[in-house]
């Protein structure tokens, strides 16, 4: 449903683990394991790779690449694991947003009672929102 909706759906791993302390094998596994059922299910391969917890290493990176992936980060972190209140998550992202930011969430309390609210602020800068094939894109 989600990428009928038109989201761009990407791996981040098949269990949150610290990519960084992994060996070879282990990172691909987790990645091709995560490909294998998403594409399973959307018909559709993630073309990009975000580690979990941002924790990676050359081999992660070069891995995702063999794999035809791009691994990604973000700019602007809500720390949303924290659970802060609404107006602490909207702090740290309006006090950070810059053009062409990327910014990291997760279905938390926080999230789902100030998304509505984080939209509009940051329309309200007159940035727009869009999937991240085409931030990345050369022709934007």
């Amino acid at each position: 449903m989600i990428a009928k909706e038109g989201h761009l759906i990407g791996n981040h791993a098949y269990n949150h683990p610290n990519m960084a302390r992994m060996t070879n094998q282990q990172i691909t596994d987790q990645i091709a394991k995560t490909n294998e059922i998403i594409e399973a299910i959307t018909e559709q391969k993630p073309a990009y790779f975000a580690p979990p917890s941002g924790s990676f290493s050359d081999q992660v990176v070069d891995i995702a690449d063999h794999l035809q992936m791009e691994t990604i980060l973000w700019t602007v972190d809500t720390i949303d694991w924290k659970k802060p209140s609404v107006s602490v998550m909207m702090n740290r992202v309006m006090t950070n947003i810059h053009p062409g930011a990327t910014i990291l969430m997760h279905p938390t309390p926080s999230v789902a009672r100030g998304l509505d609210s984080l939209i509009k602020s940051i329309k309200s800068k007159d940035y727009k929102l869009g999937t991240l094939d085409k931030l990345l894109s050369t022709e934007r």
